[in-house]
Formats: C-alpha cells, sequence, structure tokens
C-alpha cells in the first residue's frame, strides 16, 4: 500500500530507523530511501493522510529524544575523564601534548610540499634556477614524515599504558566500592544487573577513552586545515560539512539503537552466563549426567544466543544499509568540492600546489570531520553505556558508621539485647523478624531453631549489623548498634554461614582472611586450625599450609564439605572475638566430628557469648539457652530440659527427630 508524497517526508532522511527502546522489545523497521514512497512500516498500519501525519509526529518526538537523551549522556564524561586523570596523571598530560602536536602536522607537510611543488613547477616550465630554499624544503618535509612516524607511535605507547592504568584504577575502585554497599543489595536482582553492566563498562568503556584523546586530535587537524581551506574559498568548506552530517546523523542514530539493544540483553546474558557455568562447572556434572539435562541446558543456551543473535544481526544488516547510502552523500561532498578546485586551476586562478595543497587539505578535512563528528557521535553514545558504572558509584551504603562514632566497648559489658526487633526486606511488607525481644548476656551461649524461613539467619545478619532493623534497635551494653563504629564492632566478632566460602587459596590464606592482619602469623594460624580440628585435614596435604585448595588453579586440592567447614570454623576461632556465631556450623560434618567439634566449642567459648543456629538437637541441647523462632518471634525460651518438659513446638520437633534414630 503507498501514499500520495507529505510534505513532512524530508525529515524521513533524518530519521529512517526507529526502535521503541523505551519499552520491553526493541524493534528495528526497515529503512525508506527518499525515492520511495511511504510504505506499511512494522510499528504503523497508516490508513489515511491524517494517521499517517500523527505517526511522523511521533517518529520525530521519538528522534529528538533520544538525542536528548545523548546530549544528557554527555554530561556523564567530566566524571570519567576524572576518573581517567586519577588513574594515571602524568601520561594523560603528555597524551594531549602529543596529540596536539601530532595533528597539526598535516597542514605542516601540505604547506611545504606546495612550496616544493610550485619551485618544481617554476624550474621545469621557466627554466628558473632552484631556490635556495628548495632542498631545506626538502629536508623539513622528511623531517615532517619521520615525526609523524615517531609521534604515531608513541601515542599508540601511551594509549597502551594509560589503558593498563585505567583499567587497573577502575577495576579496582569497583572492588573498593562494591564491598562498601549494603549487604541487602546483593539480594536485589535489579542491583546485579547494574553491577554486571558496571563491571563490563569499567573496561569496555576503554575505547570511549581513547576515542576521546582521538577526538582532540582530529578537531585541532581539522580547524587547521578547514582555516587553510576557508582562507580560498568558505563555500568549500561548506560542501564538506553538509556531505558529512546525514552520515553522521545516521550512524550516531544506529549507536543509540546498539546501547538500546545492550541494556535490554542483560539479563539474557546473564542467564547465558549462567548457563554457560552450569553447563561445564563440577558442582553440577554429576545430575547433568545422572538427570539428564545437558540437552535441557543446552537447548534453553541455543534459544537465548539465537534471540541475541537475532537482534544483533538484524541491526547490523540495517546499519550496513543505511551506512553505504549516507556514505555516497558525504562522498558527494567532497568531488563537489574537488571538482571545483581543478576547475579554478584549470582557469588559470590556481598553481598546482595550490592544486595539491587544497586537494590534499579537502581529502583530509573531509575524512576528519567526519572522523569528529563520528568521534563524536560514539563518544555521546558510549556515553550512554555510563549510566550504570555512575550510578554505581553513587551508590551509597546507608549501614555505615556515624561520624564520630563509638569504639566498640572492650570487654562486653552487658552483652545484646533485641528490643522489639522487626525486619522486611525492601519492596516487601512480610516481616522476617516481628517484634522480636531476648537477650545474650555475657559468657552465654544461646541456640537458635525453627523451621526453614522462621528468620533465623536474619537474627544473625542483625545482631552483625549486616541488616539494619526496619522498627526496634538492637543494643550492645545499652547502646544502638548504629552509634558503634562499624569496623571496630567486626573485629569482635566471629561470624561463620552456613553458606561459607571457599576460597581458592591455600590453607594458611584460608584461615588467615579470618584476621587478615594475620595472615603470615602461624603460631595463631596452627592454633586456629587445632581449635577447629582443621590440623587433621591440613595434616593430609602435601604442602600442608601452603597447600593450593579447590581446583581452580594448578596442584590444588580439593576437600569435602566437612573439612572445608573444619577450615571455616577455624577463621572463627582466629578472630579471637568477644561474640562468635555460627549458622549450621556443623551441617557437613559426620556425627562423630560434629561432636567433637561442640565439645571443643564448649571448652572454647567459656566466659564468651555465643549465637549458633542448628537443625540438629543433639547439638543444641548443649546451648545453655534455646530459642525457638515461629513466624519471625520467639515461641518458646529455655534450656533443653524446661523445653521438653513444656511439651510444646520444640519437644515435638525434638521427638520427630529422635524418632528417626529409633
Amino acid at each position: 500500500m503507498a501514499y500520495p508524497a507529505f510534505s513532512g517526508e524530508l525529515f524521513v532522511f533524518f530519521m529512517p530507523f526507529r526502535t521503541s527502546h523505551f519499552g520491553p522489545k526493541l524493534h528495528l523497521n526497515n529503512f525508506v530511501p527518499l525515492s520511495h514512497s511511504l510504505s506499511v512500516r512494522q510499528n504503523c498500519v497508516c490508513r489515511d493522510p491524517a494517521q499517517l501525519a500523527e505517526w511522523m509526529s511521533k517518529e520525530k518526538e521519538n528522534f529528538w529524544k533520544a538525542w536528548d537523551e545523548r546530549l544528557v549522556a554527555l554530561r556523564q564524561i567530566p566524571p570519567v575523564l576524572r576518573i581517567v586523570w586519577q588513574s594515571g596523571p602524568a601520561i594523560v598530560l603528555w597524551g594531549i601534548i602529543v596529540r596536539i602536536i601530532t595533528a597539526l602536522l598535516p597542514i605542516g607537510l601540505l604547506a611545504v610540499s606546495k612550496r616544493i611543488i610550485d619551485n618544481i613547477v617554476t624550474v621545469v616550465e621557466r627554466h628558473q634556477p632552484i631556490s635556495p630554499t628548495f632542498w631545506w624544503l626538502v629536508a623539513a618535509e622528511f623531517a615532517l614524515a619521520v615525526a609523524s612516524s615517531v609521534l604515531t607511535r608513541l601515542l599508540d605507547y601511551l594509549d597502551s599504558v594509560l589503558a593498563d592504568k585505567y583499567t587497573r584504577h577502575v577495576s579496582i575502585e569497583v572492588m573498593r566500592h562494591a564491598a562498601q554497599l549494603d549487604l541487602i543489595a546483593y539480594e536485589d536482582p535489579v542491583f546485579y544487573d547494574r553491577l554486571e553492566r558496571a563491571r563490563v563498562q569499567a573496561t569496555d568503556r576503554l575505547g570511549m577513552i581513547q576515542s576521546i584523546g582521538r577526538l582532540l586530535q582530529q578537531v585541532v587537524t581539522a580547524l587547521s586545515l578547514s582555516i587553510s581551506i576557508v582562507y580560498f574559498s568558505p563555500w568549500l568548506l561548506l560542501l564538506l560539512v553538509a556531505g558529512v552530517i546525514p552520515a553522521f546523523l545516521g550512524e550516531s542514530h544506529f549507536a543509540f539503537l546498539g546501547y538500546a539493544k545492550n541494556f535490554m540483553q542483560t539479563p539474557i546474558r546473564r542467564k547465558l552466563d549462567y548457563l554457560r557455568i552450569l553447563g561445564g562447572s563440577k558442582e553440577a556434572a554429576k545430575e547433568l549426567k545422572l538427570f539428564g539435562l545437558s540437552g535441557y541446558l543446552t537447548e534453553r543456551f541455543t534459544k537465548l544466543s539465537d534471540q541475541i543473535y537475532d537482534q544483533n544481526v538484524n541491526l547490523s544488516v540495517r546499519r550496513l544499509r543505511a551506512g553505504t547510502f549516507l556514505s555516497i552523500i558525504g562522498t558527494l561532498g567532497y568531488y563537489s568540492a574537488y571538482v571545483w578546485v581543478i576547475w579554478r586551476t584549470l582557469a588559470g586562478a590556481l598553481s598546482i600546489g595550490t592544486l595539491y595543497f587544497l586537494s590534499g587539505a579537502i581529502l583530509q578535512a573531509s575524512n576528519n570531520i567526519q572522523l569528529v563528528f563520528s568521534t563524536l557521535s560514539s563518544i555521546a553514545d558510549q556515553a550512554l553505556f555510563l549510566t550504570d558504572l555512575l550510578a554505581f558509584f553513587d551508590m551509597k551504603p546507608t549501614i555505615r558508621s556515624k561520624p564520630n562514632a563509638l569504639a566498640a566497648p572492650r570487654p562486653f559489658v552487658r552483652g545484646f539485647e533485641f528490643r522489639d526487633v522487626s525486619f522486611a526486606y525492601p519492596g516487601t511488607t512480610r516481616r522476617v523478624v516481628d517484634h522480636l525481644s531476648f537477650t545474650l548476656g555475657l559468657g552465654e551461649r544461646v541456640a537458635l531453631i525453627g523451621e526453614n524461613g522462621e528468620g533465623k539467619t536474619t537474627v544473625v545478619k542483625l545482631m552483625s549489623r549486616l541488616y539494619d532493623p526496619t522498627e526496634g534497635q538492637v543494643l550492645l551494653d545499652g547502646v544502638d548498634l548504629r552509634e558503634y563504629d562499624l569496623e571496630d564492632l567486626y573485629r569482635e566478632m566471629g561470624v561463620i554461614f552456613q553458606d561459607f566460602m571457599r576460597y581458592e587459596m591455600t590453607a594458611r590464606e584460608n584461615i588467615g582472611v579470618g584476621r587478615i592482619e594475620q595472615v603470615e602469623s602461624t603460631d595463631l594460624i596452627i592454633d586456629a586450625a587445632h581449635k577447629s580440628l582443621a590440623d587433621e585435614v591440613i595434616a593430609k596435604l602435601p604442602e600442608g599450609y601452603e597447600q593450593m585448595l579447590g581446583r581452580r588453579f594448578l596442584d590444588g586440592v580439593d576437600l569435602s564439605g566437612g573439612e572445608w567447614q573444619r577450615l571455616a570454623l577455624a577463621r572463627a576461632y582466629l578472630r579471637d572475638a568477644q561474640l562468635l556465631m555460627l549458622d549450621e556450623p556443623t551441617a557437613a560434618l559426620d556425627a562423630r566430628s560434629e561432636f567433637e567439634v561442640f565439645e571443643r566449642f564448649a571448652e572454647l567459648t567459656k566466659g564468651k557469648m555465643a549465637l549458633f543456629i542448628s537443625h540438629r538437637f543433639s547439638t543444641v541441647r548443649m546451648a545453655d539457652r534455646i530459642l525457638v523462632l515461629a513466624n519471625g518471634r520467639i515461641a518458646e525460651d529455655g534450656n533443653h530440659s524446661q523445653l521438653i518438659s513444656l511439651g510444646g513446638r520444640y519437644a515435638e520437633m525434638f521427638e520427630l527427630q529422635a524418632a528417626s534414630y529409633r
């Protein structure tokens, strides 16, 4: 279905590529040349001129909205330039100086070559002697050519050094900032998408940094050449610019589509990464074989990767078609100027040297003007990708030390108190902990039990101030935890979670991370290993405490779950903290090892506070007090004998577990 000519049709030239990048699906429409009548598009089936006019208005609005976003994105460049400057001030400064000098060499070479050619024409046509300065001009041209070659290589060297410095600096800053953010942020998939994009942008935007350097060089070169062209005729420069602008608009618009596409693909790429790891990991290998999951996972990976492939190819094909068409327009502008120079030379208005000079200046100016527009567009569009990196750096932890925060008490005097504490995860109304109140006194060992999802681990995170309560207070010696210096408070806590880390480092380092400043203190490391019974595990290793653990690196030795758990317990003992908190500390141990560990645990926690979570009642009964959690509250509180005689929830759970051993 075709439509009659429309008064706004010329605008199609500037915005033939539309994307609904604000919606859930990316639409890449067909390019419509000016010579064609407007036809039915994927996003618009127009039935009359009024409907067509409305559609054109929306297209125009989308186009300028996209440009507004590009211009706004340019504001993100100064903060990134500050990061670049911080990564290597001297390298950046030398890079600027060398680029400016290199940028001025083309006009110098053309000027010297013009004089050489004019001298040669004078000698050949007029039979005059060679000018005394002729060979000096040849020497100058040679010197400029050598300088250009040397400076180009020097720029490559400076760019390489800056790339290493920037990548190192920004990667360190991302790691450092990520470590400062709240634990709860890591439980949000939206944050994970942002973190993933920030990690990628930290290094992938290196191309943009180098583009900014090239832009400086291109601008200086284009300006110097343009001034020389304007000296002969301002119209020549206007022809060049008019030919470049359409290509610039088309290329920049496609680059914007690339950003929208990449943004949309982030969750899919995360799924692909997960499936790739799942399909080739040691942990998953057993079930992949036994359950026959390989085909299922491969099929899911294929579908998702095909989806990304189709979108990428779709965009590339349209970019190829449009780029080819628009490049012809740019070439037409250049050759129009070139023909004018030839005509003026044939008319005798310009010398042969001037013809050479202007031909070279027009060619190089055309190329550099195109490069300036293209590079500027690339920078603007790459700046869109910086959104998540800068937003990531702008994120501030809510759990942090106040100014002039109190030092953690040494020793503790009264212990901990939960006073009417409630906690709900952001974005939810369900309270994991609901008006919870209890105390943990000096020298007291308290066990937390309850069914899964009752808030046991959340209590540990609240007590260690990894979370702050939604309501109520967690007190230490009668003072809210939020009043204490956070790092100082952590030094007095030894915490091991059920999902503890298995560091693929040496056995020494696996224990030493519990008190990293003492990682080289052999006596302390050995003592902590002895307390947790990890010394028995390490004694079997070929390299002892210097043995690399895990299979990631060469000569690494993997351990069983129980052996890893003993190393994790050793970290807690190494801290020599006033409060020890263990979340399912013996889940991977056999019954005999569990008994030995808790016998040692009871001995080592005398005079200290201990809070532990366990589903094994043989372990729980060793506690001074047992807190039974239900619906985020304490349902029962007492020692083993008291709770058994009470005949409530604890007694029921104990009996169910005991029955399985009869």
